[in-house]
């Protein structure tokens, strides 16, 4: 028989998964969801991409802002789940929280565990060169991301994969795996292995400090760098003086060339590194849209000697 599941995530990368589960059959009871943040014009509550489409499919949606009250573990179980299903929920959940469905709690983690866990693995994925990444369903214990796998899959990261393409390429795959993965659980049959003890890495929360672009690294690094933080929150450099000089360069390639680090090489904005160069493919002037490099370099010239810093 289908699963009786409580679905809990927050930002775009859960939907599929959501919609998945819905599209196998299986009940989803409640939807846990962040809160509705103001944004946009006028600033009006925005709902979270889940509760919009938990509200569309006629779910019952909670926004608790904590689980650690006896009344949140009241309301929680009172769902009387199988199983909860978490993709990218935000919050913490207590033990309590993860021992009240019947089979337990379910993780949908957008790495090859145990390498990076934590709050950002597309990002730090891409930043660390990484040849590799992927999702993993897990199912949850009161450790950061330290629950036994059950199943996997994997996708090779390029030199042109931006965390944006890294994304869309993970939330689909997740979907699938966190479906097949409910399936054997129905039948009895979802395996679980504990994490290994070796190759773990920390996917910390992107600190502002480091999205500034360090043109004192190698090509390759600083093309990861890039693609790490495209598009949000996006690694930026200056050029020339002003409110005008910030701007975040959203896509690039490696290029042939050689100079000072940070200096333009040619009029095709190919960027000396310390070692190599990039050629920026697209990128973004604060408060303006993005834009491909032919498109700025109409309204802003740049000949070889100007320099971004």
């Amino acid at each position: 028989m289908p699963l009786r599941l409580i679905f809990m995530g927050t930002p775009e990368f859960s939907v599929p998964t959501l919609l998945e589960l819905v599209a196998h059959g299986h009940e989803v009871a409640a939807v846990y969801t962040r809160a509705a943040k103001p944004g946009g014009r006028g600033m009006k509550l925005q709902p979270t991409p889940v509760e919009q489409e938990a509200q569309r499919l006629g779910i019952p949606v909670f926004t608790p802002k904590t689980l650690k009250t006896p009344e949140a573990l009241e309301e929680f179980r009172a769902h009387d789940a199988d199983a909860a299903v978490v993709v990218a929920y935000g919050m913490i959940l207590p033990q309590a929280i993860l021992d009240a469905p019947k089979y337990g709690c379910f993780n949908l983690h957008a790495s090859l565990l145990p390498r990076w866990r934590g709050a950002a693995p597309i990002n730090r994925a891409i930043m660390a060169g990484d040849a590799e990444s992927g999702v993993m369903v897990m199912k949850m214990d009161s450790g950061l991301d330290t629950g036994d796998v059950a199943i996997a899959e994997r996708v090779a990261i390029t030199d042109k994969m931006t965390a944006s393409d890294l994304h869309d390429a993970l939330a689909p795959l997740g979907a699938d795996l966190m479906v097949r993965a409910m399936a054997a659980l129905e039948k009895g049959a979802l395996q679980l292995k504990k994490q290994s003890d070796d190759g773990v890495t920390y996917a910390t929360k992107i600190e502002k400090a480091e999205t500034r672009i360090d043109w004192n690294m190698q090509a390759q690094a600083v093309l990861r760098h890039i693609h790490g933080l495209s598009p949000f929150p996006g690694a930026w450099s200056e050029i020339g003086e002003g409110d005008a000089a910030r701007v975040k360069i959203l896509r690039c390639e490696l290029a042939k060339g050689a100079g000072t680090p940070g200096d333009v090489l040619d009029g095709q904005l190919t960027i000396a590194c310390s070692e190599g160069a990039i050629r920026i493919i697209e990128l973004q002037r604060a408060g303006k849209a993005p834009m491909k490099a032919a498109e700025f370099l109409r309204g802003t010239p740049l000949k070889p000697g100007a320099r971004f810093s």
